[in-house]
């Protein structure tokens, strides 16, 4: 052989080689992205072969399957009452990526999901039986929510203080997630939806903080009995009023001119939720020792997942004084979901125990055998002593008998809250927002519920915009259903 044959042949053999060694590499490596891509078709034909698994509430189903025609996806995803219960389930889509427990739990529904896998699967390789989810949403709670808050642009959650189970989350205006379901009507439907400057597919409850306004005062109020700053509720406070915003020449009025809030003790600035109070508490105990709170409670917690992952509610770091006092009547920029005020007045009802929320309570394989239980789960964490807990419901409940709260009250119940009005737009130029956090407590049974409403936009008049007028009664509804 002569040596330009043997330079060839050489030269051949390595491009063989090369190949080989791509062709392995696209094989074993990109053959699995390839796979996993969103975008890869067989993949939305394996997932919608067959029904998907279901999302239950108080034991029904609210999600189903339908066999399609004319395409090569068999079935497509249904809803029983999708709009009623989208900020739960979110959509399946056979065009766009699953979102909230329809997303999460993607692999369970379709049957992928390893945990599922019985020994025969294994051997043959062959999908298992989808799963289901099992929910802890309170239908009757829910629909409580979702019909008092009507045409009003909100949000509410409703906790078990002692379980953390999730009883409601409801979002305002709401969609139908079956219109997104089938490939060929989804685009429009998809386009139509994100046209739509009410913006129905934001989940309100869990992903959109806004300010919280004076419902915010029951983590300062916390902050100052457990720093010791204060000893009881009904101490009288260090508290001018008017109070100037220190380094500035501006006063932070309160609502009304007439209340009793210069020195006014914890109790009473609740019931009159005296900005002078909080504001100035807040610069006395200082931006930490509130941030500090509050992260106690939630705030600021990066992966708040429920198991739908809430945006961080946030108590800011680097003020200066002034803006420290404004973060004390949750103003400044200073931000909250629903969810997460829901669970400061979860922590305060359960004796100062925070157990972690969550809105699933187990999954299951296609049997009905738990693959996962979240009741037993959930931990637990001791955010203020059972004192301060205690001195804080007193004082939320003289809210509500005859404070800013009396929207709330219910016989044969004991009903804490806290009202908040809070500041939207440039020098408030917008139509403020509307909060109420509470607790209910049957006198009888003893079984109790936490609840949070902020309604962002409603038809009522700038002047008539108040936590006790538009986000009250929705509390009250709420609470009454889940106690009933």
């Amino acid at each position: 052989m002569n040596k330009t044959i043997r330079r060839a042949s050489v030269f051949a053999l390595l491009l063989v080689l090369t190949l080989l060694v791509r062709a392995t590499w696209v094989q074993f490596y990109d053959g699995t992205a390839l796979a996993d891509d969103k975008h890869n078709r067989r993949n939305a034909i394996e997932t919608y072969s067959r029904p998907l698994g279901n999302i239950i509430v108080a034991g029904d189903t609210i999600t189903g399957s339908t066999r399609t025609k004319g395409s090569d996806l068999a079935y497509k995803r249904t809803y029983r009452n999708g709009e009623l219960y989208s900020a739960v389930t979110g959509y399946a889509s056979q065009a766009y990526a699953p979102t909230q427990l329809e997303g999460i739990y993607t692999d369970l529904l379709n049957g992928t999901d390893p945990q599922l896998k019985t020994v025969m699967d294994t051997v043959t390789g062959r999908r298992a039986e989808p799963g289901n989810v099992l929910t802890t949403i309170d239908p009757a709670v829910q629909k409580a929510a979702y019909r008092a808050l009507g045409d009003k642009k909100g949000a509410a959650v409703a906790i078990d203080p002692g379980t953390g189970r999730i009883l409601a989350v409801v979002s305002t205006p709401s969609y139908d997630p079956a219109s997104l379901t089938d490939a060929n009507t989804a685009g429009k439907a998809w386009k139509t939806l994100n046209a739509d400057k009410e913006k129905p597919l934001t989940n309100r409850a869990l992903r959109q903080p806004l300010p919280p306004g004076s419902t915010f005062k029951l983590v300062v109020a916390a902050a100052a009995l457990e720093d010791g700053l204060y000893e009881n509720v009904d101490d009288p406070t260090d508290s001018p009023d008017p109070y100037m915003l220190p380094g500035t020449v501006r006063e932070l009025p309160n609502e009304s001119k007439s209340a009793p809030c210069r020195n006014a003790s914890i109790r009473v600035a609740l019931r009159y939720s005296c900005n002078n109070v909080f504001g100035h508490m807040a610069v006395q105990l200082g931006q930490d020792k509130v941030r500090a709170m509050a992260e106690k409670f939630g705030f600021n917690d990066q992966e708040q997942d429920v198991p739908v992952r809430a945006y961080p509610s946030v108590y800011p770091s680097g003020m200066d004084k002034a803006q420290t006092a404004l973060s004390g009547i949750g103003q400044f920029d200073v931000t909250a979901t629903p969810l997460q005020m829901a669970m400061v007045s979860a922590a305060i009802a359960n004796d100062g125990k925070l157990v972690s929320p969550h809105m699933v309570s187990r999954t299951t394989d296609s049997g009905g055998e738990v693959v996962k239980d979240y009741d037993d789960s959930a931990e637990s964490e001791q955010v203020v002593s059972s004192s301060t807990a205690g001195q804080l419901r007193s004082a939320m409940e003289t809210v509500v008998k005859d404070g800013t709260g009396t929207n709330a009250l219910i016989d044969g119940v004991t009903v804490g809250g806290k009202t908040g009005t809070a500041q939207h737009g440039a020098n408030n130029s917008e139509t403020p927002y509307a909060w109420f956090t509470s607790y209910g407590k049957s006198d009888s049974g003893g079984k109790e519920v936490a609840v949070a409403v902020m309604v962002e936009q409603s038809d009522a008049a700038r002047s008539e915009v108040s936590g006790n007028g538009l986000a009250a009664p929705v509390a009250r509804a709420m609470m009454e259903a889940a106690l009933k």
